[in-house]
């Protein structure tokens, strides 16, 4: 019988490029969050391992070892038959085959290898919001996230994270505060707007359409907030309410038929 997988996808509330390695690897500080959407996956213990890839992201999809859920798979060292359904657009700056490669592994084992896979694997292992820092293998569960309203919008482009790296100008820039804590939503939302995502701007600079998408967002009735996730080109836009996100996702899209965009929840921090 096979086990269905859910691999949520990966918002970068902020993304602070803090510095570079030696060996080129960049220093971050992000504050990370996941939503209700995602892609999904269905396991089912096999002899060997196969992949089949749906969905309307599906095409261009590899349906081998090439794709990170079969590298999973190895990793669990459990033979498995893959259904992946592909709801999230790929090179998209929201997790994308790191979350689907996550799900493989918080199913059917193999966790403490994630890293093996992408720096990115380690932080999909779970939904909850968490600080990533270092080259992303330094995680922190945070505390007093809110859930909220989104809208993600992709352009339809893709913008491959080394280029963009390669032309930010400055790799040294503040990180986060060291104690992040917030006693309200309204706080943390001021919080928020008073945070960057470093990469931003050059990837504007490679791909414009990108300004279009955060003025969309942001001309949008009940926005609070609109910014970059990741390396790009999704954007992603806080809304006061559901009916409000739905509506501004709704009018997106009509506006601009060849972009993807989608109301979701964002998942808050478990309070104990």
């Amino acid at each position: 019988m096979a086990t269905e997988a859910v691999a949520p996808a990966k918002i970068n509330l902020t993304l602070h490029v803090t510095g570079q390695r030696a060996d080129g690897y960049h220093l971050l500080d992000s504050l990370v969050v996941f939503t209700e959407l995602g892609d999904h996956l269905w396991l089912t213990p096999s002899a060997v391992t196969s992949l089949q890839v749906t969905g309307p992201f599906a095409e261009g999809v590899p349906e081998d070892r090439r794709n990170l859920v079969w590298r999973a798979a190895e990793l669990a060292g459990m033979p498995l038959n893959i259904r992946l359904d592909k709801q999230l657009p790929h090179g998209a700056g929201i997790g994308g085959g790191s979350a689907d490669a996550a799900a493989v592994l918080r199913t059917c084992g193999g966790q403490a290898r994630a890293a093996e896979l992408g720096a990115d694997v380690p932080v999909c292992l779970s939904e909850r919001p968490q600080r990533m820092r270092g080259i992303g293998d330094v995680l922190e569960q945070v505390s007093g996230v809110p859930a909220f309203a989104l809208v993600l919008v992709n352009p339809g482009v893709q913008v491959p994270t080394p280029d963009i790296f390669r032309v930010l100008a400055r790799k040294q820039n503040p990180a986060m505060a060291e104690r992040l804590h917030w006693p309200s939503r309204a706080a943390f939302l001021s919080w928020l707007a008073e945070q960057r995502n470093d990469l931003e701007a050059p990837a504007i600079a490679t791909a414009p359409v990108i300004r279009d998408v955060l003025a969309a967002l942001r001309h949008a009735n009940g926005c609070r907030l609109a910014r970059m996730s990741g390396s790009g080109a999704t954007c992603f836009g806080i809304f006061e309410s559901d009916a409000q996100a739905r509506e501004a996702a709704a009018q997106i899209a009509a506006a601009q038929p060849g972009w993807w965009a989608h109301a979701t929840r964002s998942i808050g921090s478990i309070e104990v």
